[in-house]
């Protein structure tokens, strides 16, 4: 390792501790005011209106995602297009979630000046109580005055961990509050692995089921397989249950005199299935662990579907 490498990695973990030293105090400095700010938050008819200039901004932005896509409906708008009209985006139902460091940010004025004329909450975060975005806020949340990471003071880093982990902490007690749960997360996230991990078996099987009675023929079971392209037959009884299922093997253990046989005398009997509303993610385990490419899919003990494994590699799930 070079003399230029070890002082490239001392720089790296110089930064990392500050910015951990400034997760650590705000942490601890955390009061009564962040669960005054998830009330008020959970008290709003509209959406959470998230602004913040420059290096704020950036961070504001990505919390006003994080909370739209755990529940919270978020907006983020800009300060300086917020002057020139987009303040019609902000309502009185809505709730203004307004980030700047000095909370002296001159772009902000209009914003914070027209939630208080129409009544609008507003959470404030910054670094100085004595500013004029806290004093103006009805919700204060105060960062600690952390050294920034750069050693000078004057390019944002500590303080926008800060303000990062503070929105991912609003985000994470709304969610938990309200019960999010993968479901809905995978409501907002139907795309992209996220979307594929959380996909249930319902959302990816087929409903056009290859299927023979226990008395079928095997000549017709043969034509079924065919027929459906999925290499197997599942087998029902007269109730419409699902018995068994023939696949390949089963065909080889009886090719002699295969075609003299009923479909019941040919299945394999209690086949592994799954439910509808499993994960497509059990269904993988489920089939990597069987060593099979199939599974019928039930509801009870009637067959409603089929998934094979080429729907899990085409939805990104195996």
């Amino acid at each position: 390792m070079t003399s230029s490498t070890t002082e490239y990695l001392a720089t790296a973990r110089r930064v990392i501790a500050d910015e951990i030293e400034g997760l650590r105090q705000l942490s601890e400095t955390l009061d009564a005011g962040f669960g005054a700010a998830v009330e008020l938050i959970l008290g709003a008819k509209g959406r959470v209106i998230v602004s913040g200039m420059g290096k704020s901004g950036h961070i504001g932005r990505k919390i006003a995602a994080t909370l739209a896509s755990t529940g919270t409906p978020a907006q983020f708008v800009h300060p300086a297009e917020a002057s020139h009209g987009d303040l019609g985006m902000v309502t009185a139902a809505d709730v203004a979630l307004v980030l700047s460091n000095s909370g002296e940010t001159p772009e902000l004025a209009d914003l914070i000046a027209h939630t208080r004329r129409f009544a609008i909450p507003l959470i404030g975060v910054a670094s100085r109580p004595e500013s004029t975005l806290l004093r103006q806020a009805d919700v204060a949340l105060v960062l600690p005055r952390a050294p920034e990471a750069c050693g000078s003071g004057i390019v944002p880093t500590t303080s926008t961990t800060m303000t990062l982990a503070l929105g991912d902490a609003l985000a994470i007690a709304l969610m938990e509050h309200r019960k999010f749960t993968p479901e809905h997360f995978r409501a907002f996230h139907p795309g992209g692995k996220l979307g594929a991990r959380l996909a249930k078996v319902g959302d990816l099987m087929h409903a056009e089921l290859p299927l023979v009675p226990e008395t079928a023929p095997m000549s017709e079971a043969l034509l079924e397989i065919s027929r459906k392209g999925f290499g197997v037959v599942g087998v029902t009884d007269a109730t419409g249950a699902l018995t068994g299922i023939i696949t390949d093997g089963d065909l080889r253990r009886h090719m002699d005199g295969l075609l003299t046989h009923t479909a019941a005398e040919v299945m394999t009997r209690a086949p592994r299935t799954i439910g509808p509303g499993a994960l497509a993610e059990a269904a993988v385990a489920l089939m990597n662990d069987r060593k099979i490419t199939c599974l019928f899919v039930l509801d009870g003990a009637r067959p409603v579907g089929i998934l094979h494994i080429h729907d899990l590699l085409r939805a990104g799930v195996a």
